[in-house]
């Protein structure tokens, strides 16, 4: 049988061997197989590129040098995103290569904030994407498009999917969601070491209800509006059956789906394959491992504190569920400990007699005898300011991209009644977030034990310089899908969840005065290692590991591939 013209084997993270039989400009177009003015002169001679690349022979770290000055020239984010995706699509190693090794300051640039914009812009500035559009139109079509894509499911790891319609802050935006996927996937590569060609990034076009793309002439997803109801849950259930049969080893990452699906999907097939929710499940241990640092700081154990969280959307109650579960696990008892949590919607503190509540707010909901005895302004609508000064809460999270919702007065307040009050305003970018650091901290006085969904980087009060944790969910996910991985697990369970952010945690010196509560962005290859080592340890003690590790650290560590251009075998054309 001929050989194929390429064959990428990455069954070895630590030793790539790419297989080679076609010739000439061919391996040039293609971002597997192109290295670029690396080929060794005796490479160019046996693929028949002698005289297509310059004289001389580079090392990728001369290559990285004219790259980063590249990037460096690229005159606006945006044009960043868009050089660092043509680089990607010219030389897939010297693209994870450059962003590895500059992660913290490229990582804004492939994710967010800039990768909502270049999703806004999609079908405006298409140019080609990587990934897999699947059209609810054309159901039929899921598992021949799965293997147009990717033939041997044993190649496969992971998938990221979404549908677009929770896009960061910008809501839905259609089949410009691929970029998200793609985003996702980049930093999976680059923090945890999963090779890009052992996943995929999917859209699911349902159609959108977003009006100025449906009038749009450049819009390249279906022109219709978002499909819901049964239709909508046949397409999932379609997708999701053809994936487990095709890949039957992969992780199901769902990212960006609205709030009114996002928990109902996850809850649907949770317990039957494996899969995992970025925004509900990756957000709240991010923030839990915060809690963590914070609390350990306070004196106060966990299941003493009260908790509001401003923003009871698909990122504020997965927060809150995983902080009340890990107040359970502190204590040992299976007591639920919602009456610690108050949480708010766009109606204010979320009472159960209230309209509106969503069916995943409902647990959270306090009842109207509880709220009867305070001092409110409108009962209907309980503000925030009144909440905090009839709660005293010790824990203030914030998910609502309402920009300085906490204010003085609710800070103050807060601060009165709290040595160390525990603030994370989470919504990003920076313009929507509730605080600033700099201004929580001049109103507590530097009490206030911050994170943050933006970076703010070292900040000054009085005699300390206080490090400005970053809440950023790539200190989670990519070390949880390199653990599911190496083990193969059959599910992920809230226990991983807190594994991993419990491993997160305990990599955080908090008691340097202004210390940071999580670790920096600069650490991400450490942090994604140890994470998986908790989530590894964690599912073969749940006996859901199809592939125990018998030596755990070296089998975390060979997983993790290094960019570097593979090992080549030069094929004869028909062997």
């Amino acid at each position: 049988m001929p050989a194929p013209d390429f064959h990428l084997d990455t069954s070895s993270s630590r030793d790539v061997v790419l297989r080679i039989a076609t010739r000439g400009r061919q391996i040039l177009r293609n971002p597997i197989s192109n290295r670029g003015t690396a080929f060794t002169l005796s490479e160019r001679e046996r693929l028949d590129l002698s005289g297509l690349l310059p004289s001389r022979v580079t090392t990728i770290e001369e290559q990285l040098r004219r790259t980063f000055a590249q990037y460096r020239r690229s005159p606006s984010p945006l044009a960043k995103f868009i050089y660092l995706s043509q680089l990607r699509d010219r030389n897939e190693v010297l693209f994870y290569r450059l962003l590895s090794e500059n992660l913290e300051e490229m990582l804004p640039i492939i994710y967010t904030p800039t990768v909502g914009e270049a999703i806004e812009r999609f079908s405006h500035e298409y140019v080609g994407s990587r990934g897999l559009f699947l059209s609810i139109d054309r159901p039929d079509l899921i598992e021949q498009s799965l293997h147009n894509y990717v033939p041997d499911p044993d190649e496969i790891d992971l998938v990221v999917v979404t549908d677009s319609e929770g896009i960061l802050g910008i809501g839905d935006q259609g089949i410009g969601g691929i970029q998200i996927a793609n985003g996702k996937l980049s930093v999976y590569t680059a923090a945890a070491g999963i090779h890009p060609r052992r996943a995929i990034p999917i859209v699911l076009d349902v159609g959108t209800d977003n009006l100025g793309l449906l009038n749009s002439d450049l819009y390249l997803g279906e022109r219709h509006a978002r499909a819901r109801g049964e239709a909508y849950d046949d397409f999932i259930d379609a997708f999701v059956t053809a994936i487990t049969r095709q890949f039957p080893n992969a992780m199901l990452h769902w990212e960006d789906f609205g709030a009114g699906n996002a928990h109902r999907i996850l809850h649907r097939y949770s317990d039957s394959i494996c899969t995992f929710n970025d925004d509900i499940q990756g957000t709240a241990a991010v923030v839990l491992a915060a809690v963590l640092a914070a609390v350990r700081l306070t004196g106060v154990p966990l299941r003493q504190h009260k908790v509001l969280v401003y923003g009871a959307g698909t990122a504020g109650v997965g927060i809150a569920d995983i902080v009340r579960e890990a107040m359970a696990h502190e204590a040992g008892n299976p007591a639920d400990y919602y009456p610690q949590f108050y949480a708010f919607n766009s109606r204010g503190l979320i009472v159960a007699d209230n309209q509106g509540v969503r069916d995943y707010q409902q647990p959270y909901a306090r009842q109207r005898s509880e709220v009867e005895g305070w001092e409110l302004e409108n009962p209907s609508r309980i503000s925030l300011l009144e909440t905090v000064r009839a709660v005293q809460p010790t824990i203030l999270i914030g998910t609502s991209a309402q920009p300085g919702a906490f204010d003085a007065d609710v800070v103050k307040a807060m601060a009165q009644g709290c040595e160390r009050p525990i603030i994370l305003p989470l919504s990003n970018p920076t313009s929507r977030s509730e605080a600033h650091p700099t201004d929580l901290l001049e109103w507590t006085d530097g009490r206030a034990l911050i994170a943050t969904g933006s970076p703010y980087g070292t900040l000054r009060h009085g005699e300390v310089y206080h490090t400005i944790a970053q809440a950023n969910n790539a200190l989670i996910f990519p070390g949880l899908g390199l653990g599911v991985s190496a083990v193969r697990a059959k599910r992920v369970t809230d226990e991983m969840i807190y594994a991993a952010a419990a491993a997160l945690a305990g990599l955080v010196n908090e008691y340097r005065p202004g210390a940071a509560l999580l670790p920096s962005m600069n650490d991400l290859r450490l942090v994604s290692a140890t994470v998986a080592m908790a989530v590894a340890r964690t599912a073969e003690e749940q006996g859901l590991a199809r592939a125990p590790l018998s030596n755990p650290i070296d089998a975390i560590y060979q997983r993790m591939w290094k960019p570097d251009y593979p090992r080549l075998e030069v094929l004869n054309k028909g062997d």
